[in-house]
């Protein structure tokens, strides 16, 4: 919100306006102003900031009625609906943001929101507890602003922005939890939180650790996952529009890869091509096998020259305002499939294509995986580099180990805890991503050694079947070809 003010004015609000936020009376509108007003240029106005792009501060980005990009205030309060209407009565949901990871003592990695506390509260920073329960609805917690600190990092969302901002309940600062979450914990039946995000803050509370002893605290993650599982239309947009931000980064880095073959370079261009499209990260940090790097699944050096006749391997996505893309091609630099790369390589366009049919409600991924490796066995062993040993899976294992694929959103391996045997519905997005990883001492024949091809797409089951988010970037070998050439 802009708020214009004359100079002579500033001076009489500071000391006469009052604010009340969950009880909580504000003497001054010094603190407020501090806390939630931006000094622009023009010493005439003063706009709200919230520390994460607005609908005030970034209308290029987030419209009106939005909390976060493409996601409205309306959807925020059905998703906390919901999550509660999966749990008990007189339950209590205590959430954390993610902390601050330090890369040295002074420099911090970028951060990154913990998707759970992002999809249900909207806030975009570090510092914060959310709690959640039937009678109060959201209560949160929300760091103290501190001039000595912003003036290095900036401003940071208060009590006024998780009112005004991120549409809580209640809101009180961090510096009450000691004061009122033991109260919370005690009246609660059931203690709902993330083992993994536990923060001191609240597990060292007496009342935690009552409610700990007398069995009272169970896992969150289970029933977030339930929640966030099935896209929303707002979601599906923005899982669409992450898939295309990397689809069209890669189609640009291999191009690039024809004059500079190098993974380093690859790596860099690949990035680069998203964050000009509007990513705010990648997804993870990019895999750029060439030749026999192609073969180690997760491979991160990316620091070799990708030899003439090779092939690389790029596994890449990217995140846009919380929703990730996952997408992996493999590909000649410099244009032509030998022999040997092309029989492999058909092999697992072949399986890729017979399992996106499978794709379709009801269906579910471990199905999905049984029916690739049927197809990919069969395949080795016409191919002479699986052979009828006593343990076969052993041997299939050692040319592909990993899974068909993995449900996709907010995180990479997105809702962990839902089963594969679970029957995909609409809504659900997941990739499809089958493989062959043989290193150079492998025992297979010569001519296959040292090659790793991977083929993944991302892909939204719908009413109908499905729909390949990532269908833009070329796989079959004459399009590739034709692209390069």
């Amino acid at each position: 919100m802009a708020i214009t003010l004359r100079r002579d004015a500033i001076k009489v609000l500071m000391n006469q306006i009052k604010y009340y936020v969950a009880g909580e009376c504000f003497q001054s509108l010094g603190p407020v102003l501090h806390d939630t007003l931006r000094y622009s240029s023009n010493a005439t106005q003063y706009i709200f900031d919230a520390g994460q792009p607005t609908s005030e501060t970034h209308p290029q980005v987030v419209a009106a009625g939005e909390i976060t990009p493409g996601i409205t205030e309306q959807e925020f309060i059905r998703r906390r609906k919901k999550l509660l209407e999966l749990l008990p009565e007189k339950s209590l949901i205590i959430m954390t943001s993610a902390p601050v990871k330090m890369m040295t003592d002074v420099v911090p990695y970028p951060f990154r929101q913990d998707a759970d506390y992002l999809y249900f509260t909207g806030c975009q920073q570090p510092g914060g507890i959310a709690v959640l329960n039937h009678e109060f609805g959201l209560c949160m917690f929300m760091p103290d602003s501190k001039p000595e600190e912003e003036i290095w990092t900036g401003q940071v969302a208060g009590t006024y922005a998780a009112l005004n901002t991120f549409k809580a309940d209640q809101t009180f600062s961090i510096s009450k939890v000691n004061e009122l979450l033991p109260d919370m914990i005690r009246k609660a039946h059931r203690l709902y939180h993330n083992h993994s995000m536990a923060s001191s803050r609240y597990v060292d509370l007496p009342a935690f650790k009552n409610a700990l002893n007398e069995s009272k605290v169970h896992d969150l993650c289970r029933y977030t996952h339930e929640a966030r599982w099935i896209k929303s239309q707002s979601e599906i947009n923005m899982m669409r529009l992450s898939a295309a931000v990397t689809s069209q980064a890669l189609l640009q880095t291999m191009l690039v890869s024809k004059a500079h073959p190098h993974e380093h370079i690859l790596a860099a261009t690949m990035e680069y091509e998203c964050k000009i499209r509007g990513a705010q990260r990648m997804a993870f940090h990019p895999v750029v096998g060439g030749g026999a790097n192609g073969s180690v699944i997760h491979y991160s050096r990316n620091d070799q020259q990708i030899k003439e006749g090779e092939m690389v391997l790029m596994d890449v996505g990217c995140e846009i305002y919380g929703y990730v893309s996952d997408l992996t091609r493999t590909w000649p630099p410099c244009g032509s499939f030998s022999p040997a790369q092309q029989e492999l390589y058909e092999l697992i366009l072949e399986t890729s294509n017979e399992c996106l049919k499978l794709c379709k409600p009801g269906a579910s991924l471990h199905q999905i995986h049984t029916h690739s490796v049927q197809i990919l066995s069969k395949g080795f062993k016409e191919l002479g580099i699986l052979k009828n040993t006593m343990n076969l899976s052993r041997s299939y294992r050692n040319l592909n180990p990993t899974s068909i694929g993995h449900y996709l959103g907010m995180d990479v391996h997105d809702c962990s805890s839902v089963s594969g045997d679970r029957p995909l519905q609409p809504g659900v997005v997941i990739t499809i991503e089958p493989g062959v990883y043989i290193p150079e001492n492998s025992s297979v024949p010569e001519r296959f050694r040292g090659i790793g091809i991977r083929i993944e797409d991302e892909v939204l089951i719908t009413d109908s079947g499905h729909e390949v988010l990532t269908a833009s970037v070329p796989k079959e070998i004459k399009h590739i070809q034709s692209l390069l050439r």
